[in-house]
């Protein structure tokens, strides 16, 4: 929410009936910005992770109706203050550019801890997070992108598809520390991950004794950039250090004959695409 708040005129924030602080913390940051909408999540709506696409719209329908672009940013992820110009330039020359409705950003999936990413095909490595704003758009699937629909009462009774958003691309990163917490806590967010998109039926209240195995990832990168200033304490107080242990990564069959085809080629097989790239000639 800091990494962003510098971008916005008002930031709206979705916050669930939890008792882990959360709601207290972002009181705390006492920003005039910010606008906290209490919600509380439908269990009912965990298929898919659906539940994910409620809170999102829950946030994005608080948004003024003079609004001219939205920034949507989940709570594992960050921006950097480098890419700010970046950011406020590129939306100023799209801005009376029919032909792009947002864009297109690069994801660094940190894992295990601040210093190694995960690259391989199982992640995503492109998603929309700034596009125009429009009140017929809405969250997609799980919330990972976004899609405009003709009417929201055919986006709510699943009757449309929706349209994908014309984007341009742009480099600046999306922080994505997912994958960066102690390994009680890992197995406690993996358990209860699954447990929202409908695919387990009890959600873990208190955190497991069972330590997660990091290593059984498929493959990282050391990560030789900067982080953004508003980690600079959490990462500070991270003492957890990740060397992976290649011995033990599972790999998916057809991704360990993939991957080396994809690295060689600079291409991505079968890759989920929900957005249409377009051209920034502006």
């Amino acid at each position: 929410m800091q990494s962003v708040l510098p971008l916005c005129d008002e930031l709206i924030v979705a916050v669930g009936d939890s008792t882990d602080g959360t709601r207290e913390a972002i009181v705390n940051l006492q920003n005039p910005k910010i606008k906290i909408i209490d919600t509380i999540w439908d269990e009912k709506s965990t298929k898919a992770g659906k539940i994910f696409a409620l809170q999102a719209n829950i946030a994005f329908i608080g948004i003024s109706s003079d609004t001219d672009w939205v920034i949507h940013i989940q709570a594992d992820e960050v921006l950097h203050e480098k890419d700010y110009n970046l950011i406020l330039d590129s939306i100023k020359k799209a801005d009376n550019n029919p032909s792009i409705e947002g864009f297109l950003q690069p994801f660094l999936h940190f894992w295990g801890d601040y210093n190694n990413i995960r690259n391989s095909r199982r992640v995503h490595r492109h998603e929309i997070r700034i596009f125009k704003y429009n009140p017929n758009i809405r969250a997609y699937r799980d919330s990972q992108g976004f899609r405009k629909y003709k009417s929201i009462s055919n986006y709510d009774n699943g009757t449309e598809k929706g349209t994908k958003l014309k984007v341009a691309y742009l480099n600046a990163p999306i922080y994505h520390y997912n994958g960066v917490r102690s390994s009680e806590n890992m197995t406690l967010k993996i358990n209860n991950f699954i447990y929202y998109y409908g695919e387990s039926k009890e959600i873990l209240e208190e955190q497991p004794k069972v330590a997660y195995n990091y290593h059984t990832i498929d493959r990282v990168t050391k990560f030789e950039g900067s982080h953004p200033a508003v980690m600079f304490k959490k990462i500070s107080e991270y003492s957890y250090i990740f060397n992976h242990d290649k011995s033990q990564a599972i790999w998916k069959k057809k991704d360990k004959y993939l991957q080396p085809i994809e690295d060689l080629l600079k291409i991505r097989f079968g890759e989920y695409k929900n957005y249409i790239l377009v051209k920034n000639k502006s």
